[in-house]
């Protein structure tokens, strides 16, 4: 799928299943082309209450165990912390090897790179041990920590030990998974192909890619799966000598806690889930239903942009501006943006930019700019900003991406049926549908044949789980996060009527509703009580304004 991830960039916040932190390139929960690593900025949040929350919240019964209790609070920890540098300053680093493949735990290990913000709070008011996951797959976590950390009411991230890890093959963890480090060097072939010849070049790109991969990592391709990142997940666990942890994740996070879940259900204390997977789609049906979503949102962009005319001259409908975009591609294709070492943004690295803004609608703004700026003034400069700051593809990111999801569940190995897919859903939803292909093509000749069907997630004997979904969310669409719902029978869901970004917790401006309901979980375990599969319902943050 688009990288399934919530982007939390500075400025705010590719997944795919294929988007979404990115994760993951360009599509799936993770995105088509592009990285979204965050579709939300961690803002500030408000103390927990249900005060201005819709709905009333029932206290989870049996889901607080005893402040300071050793089932939950680390004691016996065996990791061993320091101050970490860079960009993750401010957080305690550490690292823990874990088995490659738990068939075989005395066999080869590798090492998964965590962090941690501690808990400030008295011994007798923590709360244990919260792992956080941004999405993906492919997306590093490390950083999620403090942005967790800063988003949630002081007085209930103070009672946590917030703890990000990077997953296996991804980031600061060993092995980190690379393929092709040249994969997303200059401009690449449209997505889009012409004719025959040109799909041709981009299948060969995929088979190509999966066959670097099998050269330089076939040895580990066969453990990198979501079933493996959970049983990782159950090792830092044990490494902090606790009975439960509390899980926080967005996108594709969320599919890996309902993994987690199914195996480990009495290890988990508390689970919230932001922008949930449809479990039953794993992967190739989850990414069709992606394509459409992303349609509508990006149909939402351009309308936003039409009704600010006067601000941005690309058209005064929708039509319009969608003409506007595909005039711009147009000319992409035929003469790419020069970066410093060579063309840096043709038809493929302008999708992958503009993609983000069906993930989160802060970037709406500064895209409208952009394009304004290229087509009325002849200027590439705002596009070559944004590609950097947005569009830009992590390799590692990629590879992860495609390894996880291509190992999770056996794909067609018809290239005809997914030409056939492609086509048929090209034709209701252009934007997104060939980028999203060829993002995941690789799993059509990966060297790892995945399971028949996908992982079977069953709920039934987690304690109370918190849902967040807004209705409009494209890399993780709502309909699909209601079948999650069903196989969950303890979940509450928390739904944003209108609400188009992907992840609806720790948004900049924050939600003042559903930050609400989340700390009040997290402090006390109080969920929604209304009956059915809407538990409570907020209203979306506004669109932004130029």
């Amino acid at each position: 799928m688009e990288p399934m991830s919530v982007l939390r960039k500075a400025t705010l916040a590719p997944i795919s299943l294929a988007v979404l932190l990115i994760t993951a390139g360009v599509s799936a929960c993770t995105a088509g082309g592009s990285t979204a690593t965050a579709a939300s900025g961690a803002g500030a949040s408000t103390a927990p209450t249900t005060a201005t929350a819709s709905g009333g919240t029932s206290a989870a019964s049996g889901s607080a165990a005893p402040a300071g209790s050793a089932a939950i609070v680390p004691q016996a920890s065996t990791l061993h912390w320091q101050a970490c540098a860079g960009q993750l300053a401010g957080l305690q680093c550490t690292s823990l090897q874990v088995p490659l493949n738990y068939a075989d735990p005395g066999g080869r290990k590798i090492t998964i790179a965590l962090s941690m913000a501690p808990a400030t709070a008295p011994a007798a008011e923590q709360q244990g041990v919260m792992l956080v996951n941004p999405g993906g797959p492919g997306e590093p976590g490390r950083s999620l920590a403090g942005d967790v950390a800063a988003g949630l009411s002081p007085q209930v991230a103070a009672t946590y030990d917030i703890v990000g890890f990077d997953p296996r093959g991804v980031g600061g963890s060993s092995p980190a998974l690379s393929c092709d480090p040249n994969f997303f060097t200059g401009v690449r072939p449209d997505y889009i192909p012409a004719n025959a010849a040109a799909e041709q070049v981009l299948i060969n790109r995929a088979k190509s890619y999966a066959a670097a991969c099998e050269q330089r990592f076939g040895w580990f391709l066969p453990y990198e799966t979501t079933v493996n990142t959970a049983r990782d997940m159950d090792q830092i666990r044990q490494a902090f000598g606790v009975k439960q942890v509390t899980y926080y994740g967005f996108s594709y996070g969320t599919y890996l806690g309902q993994v987690f879940g199914t195996l480990f259900p009495s290890n988990v204390r508390r689970m919230v889930l932001d922008s949930t997977v449809d479990p039953t789609g794993a992967w190739y049906a989850d990414n069709i239903s992606q394509d459409y979503a992303f349609q509508s949102r990006i149909e939402a962009f351009f309308a936003w942009t039409a009704k600010y005319d006067s601000t941005y001259h690309l058209g005064s409908t929708a039509a319009q501006v969608q003409a506007s975009y595909y005039e711009i591609r147009a000319k992409l294709k035929k003469t790419p943006i020069d970066g410093p070492d060579g063309p840096m943004v043709g038809p493929d690295e302008l999708d992958d930019t503009i993609l983000l803004g069906g993930y989160l609608n802060a970037v709406w703004p500064a895209f409208a700019q952009a394009l304004s700026q290229y087509l009325n003034d002849g200027s590439g400069d705002g596009l070559i900003s944004q590609f950097q700051e947005w569009g830009a593809q992590s390799e590692n990111t990629f590879a992860v991406y495609n390894a996880v999801e291509c190992a999770d569940v056996n794909w067609p190995r018809s290239w005809a049926k997914w030409q056939s897919d492609t086509e048929r859903v090209y034709q209701t939803a252009p934007f997104e549908t060939w980028d999203n292909a060829w993002f995941n093509a690789a799993c059509a000749f990966w060297p790892v044949q995945g399971p028949a069907k996908p992982f079977q997630v069953n709920g039934a004997k987690l304690p109370p789980v918190l849902m967040l979904q807004g209705t409009l969310d494209a890399a993780t669409p709502y309909a699909g996060a209601q079948d999650a719902h069903k196989l969950l029978p303890t979940a509450r869901m928390v739904v944003v009527e209108g609400g188009g970004d992907h992840g609806q917790s720790l948004e900049t401006p924050p939600d003042t509703c559903v930050q609400n309901y989340l700390n009040s979980y997290l402090a006390t375990g109080a969920i929604p009580d209304d009956p059915g599969l809407v538990n409570a319902t907020c209203a979306p943050t506004p669109d932004p304004s130029p």
